[in-house]
This record gives C-alpha cells, structure tokens and sequence, in this order.
C-alpha cells in the first residue's frame, strides 16, 4: 500500500522556510547548469549551420583556417572548370576565390579590442550564400572601399554602425550596409569587394576557393579530383564539414559548465539531504503512526524518496524558468581556429530543459535517498518513545 502524495505536499508546505532554501539553491544550480549549455548550444547552432551540402570549400592543404591558408590565382582557375561544377546561366562557373584576413576592433563601451573577421568576396561569393540579406543600407559597390556589416558585429564594435568608417587596410572603408545571415557563422564577419581588399593587403593569391557542385556525387567527385592534383597541394571538403570542425571550441565551455553545475550540485544534495533529515526527525511519531497502520518499509522508503524528488523538481522547474530570458542574447568567443571572434546568441532547447529537470532529478534521488533509508529503518516502539 502506497502513502498518498497529498501527505508529502503537506509535508512540503508545513517546513516553508527549509522547503524553499532547499528549492532555491537546486533553482540556482540547474540555472547556471542551463546557461551555461546554452551558450555552448549557441555556439554550435552557429556553426553546424554554416554552408551548404553542395559547396566545396578549398584550401591549403595542412593549414587549420581560411586564414593561414593561401590558393593562386592559377590554382583557382583550373578548379573552377572541373567536371561537377554548377555553371550559370550565361555558362560561368559558380566559384569564388575568397581573401580573409583579421582586424582588431574595440568593443562598444570598452577600451579593449577583439580580433574581427574581413572576408573579401566575389559577386558569386554572394550568390553561395542566399541565407545573407541587407536589413539596413545597401550592398558594397566592388573596386571601392566599402564593406557590409553583420548586424551582431554591428552591435558589439565601434565604428561598424551604418554610415560609420573603419581604418583598415590602406585608409579608411566606409559602413554601406549591415546584414544578417540566418544565425550562421557569417554573422561575425565584415564583407567587402575581393579585389579592393587583395589590393589594399597586397594579396596575389587566395584565402580559399568555394565551388558550386551540380549534386552530392559531383561533391565527391570534385574533391577527389583537387586532392590527387599534386601541382597545388590543397585540402578540399564540404564547406559544412569545415563549420563543423570549428563546434570544437564549444567542448572547453561544456565541460568548465559541467564542472560549475557539479560542484554546485553536490552543494545542492547536502542542502536536500539536510531538508530530509530535519523532515524525519520532526516527523518521527507520524513514521511510527504510519507503520502502525499497516504500510510497510518499502512505501515509507518511496514516499520520503518521492518528496525529496518534488523538492527537487520543483526547483528544477523554478531554476528553468530563471534562465529563459538569455534565450536570443547575443554573446562573443573567441574561435581559436580563425583567431578572432565569434558571435552567436544563447540557444535554450526543450532537449536543454529536460536535460536541467534531469538534473534535478538526479540531485533529489542522491539527497533524498540517505534520510529515506533512515525513515523506512524506524521502529514503530522506538519511534513512539523519540516522539
């Protein structure tokens, strides 16, 4: 026979004041716990969206980034009529020779600066990427100084507003237009025209080459044909792959939260644990009463261990609704593949939340199941007489 619920909500709501530290202090932990994941999820959302199946991006071969890589011009020629390429309309290939290059800009309302990706682009290079689109101004004029603006980069540096210049380069690069590009890695970038940025940094040769594929067999096709030409020694691979590999700077921020949220956590079950104890003390006649009545050790067992696990959902719940108002905030890390700074928004996911209600979970099991034991293991006599 089972101890009804009713009994353990009572329990709760007669001990407000230990019932609501304890909750607190699990409501703090599954927050940060949250929080923290969720600015790792961020990061990777912003990555692991980046491209597109059908893009081959070029690059040196042996280099970790765009930015110590380097194509020739001769290079990118051959490479943009090989067999599998997509071609236009008018019969052009759909390929873009890229320049990349970093600038330290200082952050709004701080002295210190942070590295900043330039990324020179072609006509076609735009056309690659359709989830781009100007929200303000207008698109960079190529053979001119002006550049385009991601509208989180615009937000977190000075002088990249609309209307705004930036010195870079030979002289000075005029704000033209800022952009969003769907939450993908593209929106901490600054965009301008190729051949003015390969002018002004003195750059005969490319960053990296992107490439149009007609299908997912000519995907292949087109990289096996680049990797066994021995005249250029470069790495090919889905521009998707490449994004992939950079959700590696998330795995220090998942573990440094993992090790926050344990050590907080075992914090939590003392605090639990402490609140069941005074529960089985203070309620030492009633466990007598109850085996009296016929229920046995295993019911009073479940029943302690239940209420403790309320106690812990219930602040699972409370610390889940606490962190929900960082969903969408736009943050910055460094990306030490590129070298400079990625921006990316907080992303809590229902696969997140459960992931805290577990949690909970978990430190109401460990903090309940010691003073659970203790109640079931009560005698009825020797309960009476401590009562």
């Amino acid at each position: 026979m089972a101890i009804p619920l009713k009994y353990n909500f009572r329990s709760l709501f007669v001990r407000r004041v230990s019932t609501a530290m304890t909750v607190l202090s699990i409501a703090l932990v599954v927050a940060v716990f949250v929080g923290v994941m969720a600015l790792a999820t961020g990061l990777e959302m912003a990555l692991v969206t980046t491209g597109d199946p059908l893009n081959v991006l070029v690059r040196r071969r042996g280099s970790d980034s765009e930015l110590s890589s380097f194509i020739s011009r001769e290079a990118f020629q051959a490479m943009r009529f090989l067999p599998g390429v997509q071609m236009n309309a008018d019969g052009t290939p759909i390929a873009s020779g890229e320049i990349v290059v970093v600038i330290n800009l200082p952050k709004r309302g701080e002295q210190k600066g942070s590295n900043v990706t330039i990324r020179g682009v072609s006509p076609v290079g735009l056309a690659l990427r359709p989830q781009l689109h100007i929200v303000e101004g207008r698109l960079f004029r190529p053979g001119l100084r002006e550049v385009i603006v991601s509208r989180r980069i615009s937000e977190r540096f000075q002088h990249t507003g609309l209307g705004d210049r930036l010195q870079f380069g030979k002289g000075e690069w005029e704000v033209v237009g800022i952009f969003d590009a769907g939450n993908t890695a593209f929106d901490s970038e600054i965009w301008t025209d190729v051949n003015q940025l390969a002018s002004d940094y003195h750059r005969e040769s490319f960053s990296s080459v992107l490439l149009r594929a007609t299908d997912e067999a000519a995907v292949k096709q087109i990289i096996n044909r680049i990797e066994n030409d021995r005249r250029y020694n470069l790495l090919a691979q889905p521009e998707v792959e490449y994004y992939e590999e950079q959700t590696r700077a998330a795995g220090p921020i998942k573990l440094l939260g993992m090790f926050i949220a344990i050590v907080m956590g075992i914090g939590a079950c003392f605090a639990a644990m402490n609140t069941m104890y005074a529960a089985v003390t203070y309620r030492t006649r009633e466990i007598a009463t109850l085996r009296v009545l016929g229920f046995k050790r295993g019911s009073i067992l479940l029943s302690f261990l239940t209420e403790s696990l309320l106690l812990a959902l219930i602040g699972g719940l409370i610390g889940c609704v606490l962190v929900l108002p960082i969903h969408g905030i736009t943050t910055g890390t460094a990306n030490w593949q590129t070298f400079s700074e990625i921006a990316f928004a907080f992303r809590i996911t229902p696969e997140l939340l459960l992931w805290g209600m577990g949690f909970a979970a978990l430190m109401g099991l460990f903090g309940g199941i010691f003073p659970a034991r203790q109640a079931a293991r009560q005698s009825p006599a020797a309960a009476l007489r401590e009562g």
